[in-house]
Order: structure tokens, then C-alpha cells, then sequence
């Protein structure tokens, strides 16, 4: 039993040290998750108090929400992989990529709940920016 104690221990630690250098990263992407989050549920509620409804939290969108988040971070480690173990010989640096493309996204949903919850015209400005810049680099 000592044996397979050990085993498994080394397995883990070994585990811990390969994805040690994503940390920031999966923090940092974990972090913009959890913002949008919470602008999104007080979004909610602020849009609920508007209308004049009652609000409730929904527990299947925190669901959803942690699913989301264990699938960035699966993406991130896989791509992380590929590039320390598979791509060895290139700079691809894919992990940062998705995370910056995660983070991106979370950024531009904190912009939509941000402009939502305080109806300031710097955050609608911000917005309309952001989809003008997009519309202009995706050619449309």
C-alpha cells in the first residue's frame, strides 16, 4: 500500500511540476471567468429591477460557469502540452494564444455587463469601439 502511496504521490507531484509555468496564466483566465460572472449576475438583476420583475439566482448558470471554466483550463494545459512536449522546436506559444483569446472574450462580456449595469457612456463607447475595430479587421 506504501508503494502505491508513493507512486500516486510522485505521479501527482510530477503532474504539478509539468503544468507549474501555466499558472498565472489559468489564474489570470480563471480571474476574467469569475468577473464576468459576477457583472453578468448583478447585470442580471439590475435588468430585472428595471423591468420591474423579481430576480433569482439561477444555479444553472454558476453550472455553466464552472464548466466553462474547466474547459479554458483543459484548453489551455492541452495547448500548453503541445507546445513544451510535441512543438518543442518552435515558439508557438499556442497557450498563451487561448488564453488571450479566453481572456479577450471575457473582457469583451465584461464590457456588455459593465455598460448594462451603469448605462455610462464611456462603456457604450468602449463597446461600439471595440465592434467597429473588429468589424474593421474581420474585413466587414
Amino acid at each position: 500500500m506504501e508503494a502505491l502511496y508513493r507512486c500516486v504521490s510522485g505521479l501527482a507531484a510530477g503532474a504539478a511540476a509539468l503544468f507549474a509555468p501555466i499558472g498565472p496564466m489559468a489564474a489570470t483566465t480563471a480571474a476574467f471567468i469569475g468577473i464576468d460572472f459576477l457583472t453578468g449576475v448583478a447585470a442580471d438583476r439590475a435588468a430585472a429591477r428595471r423591468e420591474g420583475r423579481t430576480w433569482y439566482f439561477e444555479s444553472r448558470e454558476a453550472w455553466r460557469t464552472v464548466l466553462k471554466l474547466a474547459l479554458a483550463l483543459t484548453a489551455i494545459a492541452m495547448a500548453w502540452l503541445i507546445d513544451r512536449c510535441v512543438l518543442g522546436f518552435t515558439r508557438l506559444d499556442t497557450a498563451r494564444l487561448f488564453a488571450g483569446f479566453i481572456c479577450g472574450v471575457e473582457m469583451w462580456s465584461f464590457l456588455e455587463n459593465a455598460a448594462q449595469l451603469s448605462d455610462a457612456p464611456l462603456f457604450r463607447r468602449l463597446r461600439r469601439y471595440a465592434r467597429r475595430r473588429i468589424g474593421k479587421e474581420a474585413g466587414r
